[in-house]
């Protein structure tokens, strides 16, 4: 008996290979151990329940042509799964499970028997707990839409609407520090907790995955870590660029991300840079991330900064003049995490002075928060160095005045501010008195193409512009 299935196990072996690579079978199927075969179905032990069930969503093709090359196509697989792996006085428990396809699509009729407490119930351990970890702070409510964020807002909206039944799985949000990637993968997974609350929602960063599954490898704990994970509703991961050569945690994210797709389960990613640009990943792992959709979170513009912080300051009962609005909102050009630590730093100057939120006082906050090379290169810099050189004031650099004498200079420094900062032209007008984008443009062209024809004043705008290079 034994001999013959040795045998019978020997040549379904033999079929395997030859249609898989060398990885592939030693993680799936040289761990398997063949217990009997009897009445001509050949039963096989597999180490765990995601074992078995990865074997039925992936190798259930290759295994049927084994068990019909080696059994014929009357033969039957049956699997036992040891959920229990016993120890020196107690021998492992397990159960059997008939395979799910036969050569009229079953190898027999999948009817389980499993005790009234399911072995497969996982009581996590202390690292582990059935906890979401999300910050109820992070709503849609509090998340501002703008042209920069408005169709990862949108496709956050239709997942927690419909987790796992819509096209968008994985939904992968992308964009630099400080655009809301947190903010709003957690908003997604809070409105899905309030509005499905028998899902298990959970919020995990990269490195903290990355920290447990290193505990397990130490710990002896594959195994539960994985089921932990395979109990997940919706799967939240926080900065995934941080897999990056980190190929043993790649290959369990890789397993845990198929079983919980293919269970139709919602999985929703972030990372500081769109999939393509993700080195070091595995390919089979980046092609799962664009299964789905990929939006990108970008810097916010004018209007969505000024609804930003007009949001902040109205959640603290605060009310200040649009002017100040206005020069926060062109002043702070980066990312919202910088800009809603401007707001806190006003705030609390403001406290701290018993003085109003004025203009005054946003200038003198923003001073004591901008690093020297900001200083160096900002517009009022700038606008110092064109004055001095034109001898001209500041408020007729600024104002409406006509005169050949003062527009030109007046252009000389919309054109250094285009040239030497990331100020949309918009914010650039902002700063002459709020003039339109337009009138930006017209300066710009008229001192290129004043350089192009009048070499002095090419000398006089590279002399400038090299006070800051």
């Amino acid at each position: 008996m034994q001999s013959e299935l040795n045998k019978v196990w020997a040549n379904c072996l033999s079929v395997i290979k030859s249609d898989l690579n060398e990885s592939s079978y030693a993680t799936w199927f040289a761990p398997i151990v063949p217990l009997r075969f009897v009445n001509n179905t050949l039963t096989i032990q597999v180490p765990s329940q995601f074992f078995y069930e990865w074997l039925e969503d992936n190798y259930v093709n290759v295994l049927r042509k084994a068990i019909d090359v080696a059994i014929g196509r009357h033969g039957l697989l049956e699997y036992s799964i040891v959920v229990d792996k016993g120890d020196k006085k107690n021998p492992p428990i397990s159960f059997n499970i008939p395979n799910q396809v036969s050569s009229n699509n079953t190898f027999g009729n999948k009817k389980i028997e499993v005790p009234s407490k399911s072995p497969f119930q996982t009581t996590p351990t202390e690292t582990l707990e059935l906890e979401s970890y999300l910050n109820p702070k992070y709503t849609f409510d509090k998340f501002i839409e703008g042209d920069c964020n408005r169709l990862g807002r949108a496709a956050g909206l239709a997942v927690a609407n419909k987790p796992g039944l819509t096209s968008f799985n994985p939904l992968m949000i992308y964009g630099g520090v400080g655009l809301g990637k947190t903010h709003l993968i957690q908003a997604i997974g809070n409105q899905i907790k309030s509005d499905y609350p028998g899902k298990f929602v959970l919020y995990v960063s990269t490195e903290k995955f990355t920290n447990q599954f290193v505990n397990a490898i130490r710990n002896n704990s594959i195994e539960s870590f994985t089921n932990f994970y395979l109990q997940v509703d919706v799967l939240i991961i926080d900065d995934v660029q941080f897999l990056s050569g980190k190929e043993k945690t790649q290959e369990t994210f890789f397993n845990i991300f198929n079983h919980l797709h293919q269970s139709g389960k919602q999985i929703i990613l972030s990372s500081d840079r769109a999939p393509r640009e993700l080195n070091g990943m595995e390919d089979r792992l980046l092609s799962r991330f664009k299964w789905g959709l990929t939006a990108d979170l970008q810097q916010p513009d004018y209007e969505t900064r000024i609804a930003i912080i007009q949001k902040k300051l109205q959640d603290d009962g605060i009310q200040i003049d649009f002017e100040v609005l206005e020069y926060l909102a062109h002043t702070i050009q980066t990312n919202v995490r910088e800009l809603e630590g401007v707001i806190i730093s006003l705030m609390a100057q403001a406290s701290l002075t018993r003085k109003d939120i004025d203009l005054e006082l946003a200038k003198s906050t923003l001073k004591s928060i901008v690093n020297e090379q900001e200083k160096e290169l900002s517009v009022e810099n700038i606008l110092d160095v064109v004055t001095t050189y034109f001898e001209v004031d500041m408020d007729t650099l600024r104002g409406k005045c006509r005169k050949k004498e003062n527009v030109f200079p007046r252009q000389v420094a919309m054109y250094l501010l285009k040239e030497l900062t990331n100020l949309p032209l918009k914010s650039i007008g902002y700063h002459f008195g709020g003039r339109d984008h337009s009138t930006v443009i017209h300066a710009v062209q008229a001192v290129s193409e004043a350089m192009e024809t009048d070499k002095s004043i090419e000398k006089t705008v590279r002399k400038l512009y090299g006070r800051f290079h």
